[in-house]
C-alpha cells in the first residue's frame, strides 16, 4: 500500500468500520495500533506499526492522534460508527467559517443547509483554502461561507478538534453564502 492508501485504510477503520478488521474502539475513538495492525493482517492487508506512525505524522490535515504513551490511535473527527462519541468543548468560533463542497451538492444543500450526514458533525474550516481542498475531494469545489458568529450567538454550538477543524451538529441554510 502506498501511503496515501495506509492512511485512507485507517481512516476508514477508525472513523467508520472498527469491525472490519475486528477492532473495538473506546467511546472516545481510541484502539491499540497493535490491535490495528492485527486486525489488518488478519484482513488481509499488509500494515505494520511503523506504517501507522507514519500515517499519523504525515499530511497537512493531521487526522490522527496518539496517545501519551505511544501504544493507541485514534481519528480526530469524523466518526460514523455508533463506537465512538467523542465530546468536544464547545467553543465560540470566529464570525466566518467555510465549507467545501463539490458543486453538484449545492442546489441540496441551500434548500437543506449542511447536515451531518452519516458522520456525528458538520465539519468545517477557518481558511477558504483548506475548504477549497476538501470540496476538490468530491468534484468541481465550491467554498460556502459559514455565518458561525451569528449561529452562535442564537444558540448553536461549534467545537474545535485537535487539528483544527471545526464541528457544528448542523448549518441551517439562513447561516450560509456563497
Amino acid at each position: 500500500m502506498t501511503p496515501e492508501d495506509t492512511s485512507k485504510f485507517i481512516a476508514y477503520v477508525l472513523r467508520h468500520a472498527p469491525e472490519s478488521v475486528g477492532l473495538r474502539l473506546d467511546t472516545q475513538g481510541w484502539a491499540s495500533i497493535d490491535a490495528l495492525v492485527a486486525g489488518a493482517a488478519a484482513a488481509g492487508r499488509d500494515l505494520a506499526r511503523a506504517d501507522v506512525l507514519h500515517a499519523i505524522d504525515s499530511g497537512s490535515k493531521k487526522r490522527y492522534e496518539l496517545s501519551a504513551d505511544g501504544q493507541r490511535i485514534r481519528a480526530m473527527q469524523g466518526h460514523s460508527t455508533p463506537q465512538v462519541s467523542r465530546s468536544f468543548e464547545a467553543v465560540a468560533p470566529p464570525a466566518v467559517l467555510f465549507h467545501g463542497t463539490a458543486t453538484r451538492f449545492l442546489d441540496a444543500i441551500r434548500a437543506q443547509g449542511l447536515k451531518p450526514g452519516s458522520r456525528q458533525h458538520v465539519h468545517l474550516s477557518a481558511d477558504e483554502a483548506t475548504a477549497v481542498q476538501v470540496g476538490q475531494r468530491h468534484g468541481k469545489a465550491h467554498v460556502l461561507q459559514v455565518h458561525a458568529g451569528r449561529m452562535h450567538a442564537l444558540g448553536h454550538a461549534f467545537h474545535r478538534a485537535e487539528n483544527g477543524v471545526w464541528l457544528t451538529d448542523a448549518v441551517p441554510p439562513e447561516f450560509l453564502s456563497g
